[in-house]
């Protein structure tokens, strides 16, 4: 996937250029419906298709104190829009300063850097700009002023809720993984690099990936039957996301991967990582031998 970091670079890419705009927290199905609408605009006038986003999300830096946990970080959000065949992806630096751009100034700069501009797709009640004074209606406008076709993608409910990043993260915090993927479109997944740990599962006769995930919404603390990705192929495992009580004290949270019946080194690999089931909580072990044990009755579960 080809990572732009300017408007200005939208000039290097053939037109006309088919925009969908958004944060695109978690590529859920809303998401998703909005994406493909700018893809299938790219397709039927043969331009390209590129998702447009901000980095970082805009509460971060809005509402720091209060900004919610992000349901994917921007490598994994990049990994999960190249799966659904975007080959491009423009991630606007958003600043201060960023906050302060009048809705009509950031549309023009489209405008000026696309060679030309196709559409720009986003959800029907979306906002932006300054004081969020940007619409649908302010899109259209400027759509018939620059001569852009403006697609509003009305809001997608699935048993009556509106699917949103809100709901999932609500979803995901209390462990409820059959709602997260039903408005996902996909079984909820974290992302991130495999790094050296104190390798006690390698010890204990079962080695263990450790993760440094980037994601910052996690399901609760628990044993989980999971599947990774490695390379193009998924693998199913079972992993542990918690403190490690039995061999740490106080320790923060870690996700350690066991893949089943695989031997390999993935030191210094992305891995995606995808919560199938809840197994049991985490729990406390008197000794190595209770533990390794109860790892035994944990994969022969995930199994």
């Amino acid at each position: 996937m080809q990572v732009l970091r300017s408007i200005d670079a939208l000039s290097t890419l053939p037109g006309p250029l088919a925009l969908a705009v958004g944060v695109f927290d978690g590529i859920h199905l809303g998401h998703q419906e909005v994406i493909r609408a700018a893809q299938e605009h790219a397709t039927q006038h043969h331009g390209t298709a590129v998702v447009v986003t901000f980095d970082p999300h805009p509460t971060q830096v809005l509402r720091p104190g209060s900004a919610p946990r992000l349901l994917c970080g921007p490598r994994h959000q990049q990994h999960l829009l190249s799966q659904a065949g975007i080959a491009c992806l423009l991630a606007c630096p958003f600043t201060a300063e960023t906050a302060k751009t009048p809705a009509r100034d950031f549309i023009r700069q489209l405008v000026q850097a696309a060679r030309p501009l196709g559409c720009i797709s986003v959800g029907y009640t979306w906002s932006f700009g300054h004081g969020r004074e940007g619409n649908i209606h302010l899109l259209m406008e400027m759509g018939q002023e620059h001569d852009f076709a403006v697609y509003g993608v009305p809001p997608l409910k699935i048993d009556s809720q509106v699917v949103s990043s809100t709901l999932i993260r609500e979803a995901v915090s209390r462990g409820d993984l059959h709602k997260a993927a039903t408005l996902l479109g996909r079984d909820y997944a974290v992302f991130g690099t495999v790094i050296e740990g104190q390798k006690l599962g390698r010890q204990l006769g079962f080695p263990t990936a450790n993760v440094d995930v980037e994601n910052e919404q996690l399901p609760p603390l628990g044993v989980y039957a999971v599947e990774a990705l490695v390379g193009t192929e998924w693998l199913p495992g079972v992993a542990n996301l918690g403190r490690r009580p039995t061999v740490a004290a106080d320790a923060e949270p870690s996700l350690e991967v066991h893949l089943l019946d695989w031997r390999g080194d993935l030191y210094g690999k992305d891995l995606e990582v995808r919560f199938k089931r809840h197994l049991r909580s985490e729990m406390k072990f008197a000794g190595l031998d209770e533990l390794k044990a109860q790892i035994a009755r944990d994969i022969a579960a995930a199994k």
